[in-house]
């Protein structure tokens, strides 16, 4: 995929980022090396699990980040900069990403308060990534989850992406076209997916194209002639059962039929019915229209004879969890050598302390039993770390994997999560815990900002 995804990427943060790097600029902290982690603070209450994705993007855009002149000129004319000295933006000019990178690798499962990436690098080059990195990983993650949702619950039936024309801009359309991919859909309708990330497009006709002929008969022949094996014809503008009936008596080759209104169990079966007693029982049925998870469920235990659903504002919008509480928090410092770890204890919004790692375990079939969320340096034999090194000093490490490797990585992955824990409904919450180290960190941080007791401080003014 390109990088950026559109010009003046630098640019693309939030004002405080910048204003927060002027400031530390000014106060002699740039060159400090700092820690942020990257998590989702607790899954939604309609979600198990959640799927990493959006790595790739994020890991560009970390090698892309950079200011030119016009962006330049353009923060020195803000009247939030008009006190921010020269030097400043003579060091935006240079600023490049030389910090280390380590991430959950895209595909894998992962739950709330688990980091999916870990940035140390110079504080104000971490800093200025937060706004991009937070929103690319979470928006991709939120989608590609709804679509491994999708998946499941369509029972080995394929799911195309269908929304690009319901999401939040073109973009995100695109982006949901490669996060739904990830989570396991058959392809997509976007044909900017298909040409930059090679993800098999699909698509039939629009009400529009049946309706611009007198004779419906007449549009489903004009469009099978030119399309032949190819072509998939919908049949519901007028009268599904008759738009089929239509399309048989023409007697010319086509791939299926899309249903995208009505009551998909019953017209699937009349459909099938007539498909096949006209000796068509290699013709698919492809149905669309208000799609998700729950309908999809509810038709594949009905067994509709329904071969692909197409799942549109649903998917690219997650709907019934469109936001993911993303956070990306500072979690050590170092300066001339020496380490201050740090931690957030404002109420329901406590963050932990230090360099972290995620620690799976499994039971004797191989299957995921539990997580310990840990001090980076601590190790457990029995358990698989699961963020690794991706960039080390603004270099990749390796290559990053296809976008086949991540599909079949979060294939595997879900294939490993028992049952219990991925339901749609009433599931059961994964194991996840905290290391004692961990613990133990949190609270030799919390020791150092605990408020002093009631009298203490004038008795110490006292003394």
């Amino acid at each position: 995929m390109p990088v950026p995804i559109v010009p003046h990427v630098g640019l693309l943060t939030d004002l405080y980022e910048l204003t927060m790097s002027a400031a530390y600029w000014q106060a002699g902290k740039s060159g400090e090396v700092a820690t942020f982690e990257l998590s989702v603070r607790s899954i939604p209450a309609q979600r198990s699990f959640l799927l990493a994705a959006g790595l790739e993007q994020a890991i560009e855009y970390l090698q892309a980040l950079r200011f030119n002149g016009d962006e330049i000129d353009f923060l020195r004319k803000h009247p939030s900069f008009e006190s921010v000295p020269a030097g400043f933006f003579e060091y935006l000019a240079g600023l490049r990403f030389s910090g280390t990178a380590w991430a959950v690798p895209e595909g894998s499962l992962v739950f709330s308060e688990e980091p999916l990436l870990r940035i140390t690098a110079p504080i104000v080059e971490a800093q200025i990534a937060e706004t991009y990195l937070m929103a690319m990983m979470a928006y991709q993650t939120s989608v590609a989850t709804k679509a491994a949702r999708v998946v499941e619950a369509a029972g080995g039936r394929g799911v195309v992406e269908f929304g690009t024309r319901r999401a939040h801009g073109p973009v995100a359309g695109f982006l949901a076209a490669r996060a739904s991919y990830v989570g396991g859909c058959l392809g997509t309708s976007n044909t900017l997916a298909g040409f930059e990330l090679g993800i098999p497009i699909y698509g039939t006709t629009a009400h529009s194209w049946t309706m611009s002929f007198e004779d419906e008969a007449e549009s489903f022949r004009s469009f099978a002639e030119l399309y032949g094996s190819q072509a998939v014809l919908l049949v519901d503008t007028y009268d599904s059962i008759e738009g089929v009936k239509k399309a048989l008596r023409l007697g010319l080759p086509f791939r299926g039929v899309r249903l995208d209104s009505g009551n998909f169990l019953d017209l699937s079966r009349q459909v099938r019915k007539l498909l096949d007693d006209a000796g068509r029982t290699e013709a698919l049925i492809l149905a669309s229209g208000d799609l998700n998870e729950y309908v999809i469920r509810t038709l594949a235990e009905e067994s509709a004879p329904i071969d692909i659903f197409g799942v549109g504002t649903d998917l690219v919008t997650s709907r019934d969890a469109p936001a993911l509480s993303g956070i990306y928090k500072i979690v050590e410092i170092e300066r001339n050598g020496v380490v201050r770890h740090t931690a957030k204890f404002s109420e329901s919004k406590v963050s932990y302390p230090g360099k972290k790692q995620v620690f799976r375990y499994c039971d004797a079939e191989g299957n995921y039993s539990q997580d310990v969320i840990g001090v980076a340096s601590e190790v457990y034999p029995q358990a698989e770390p699961l963020l690794e090194p991706v960039i080390k000093e603004g270099i990749l490490v390796r290559p990053l994997p296809t976008l086949v490797e991540i599909r079949d990585r979060s294939t595997a992955s879900l294939a490993r999560l028992p049952e219990a824990y991925r339901r749609l409904e009433n599931s059961d919450a994964y194991p996840v815990k905290k290391s004692a180290a961990l613990e133990a960190l949190l609270e030799s941080v919390r020791s150092r900002y605990a408020p002093l007791p009631a009298g203490a401080g004038e008795a110490a003014k006292s003394r």
